[in-house]
């Protein structure tokens, strides 16, 4: 039982790493877009 939850944490864990990750490269890529587009300007 215990083996199965600290399994399931760390699946649980490693997922929100992704998620987390991936929302500051959206965050970087998306003020990289908005420099680039006031500079146009």
């Amino acid at each position: 039982m215990n083996e199965t939850v600290m399994q399931a944490l760390e699946i649980m864990g490693k997922g929100m790493l992704g998620i987390f990750v991936a929302l500051i490269v959206i965050m970087i890529f998306v003020w990289i877009m908005a420099k680039i587009g006031s500079g146009k300007k």
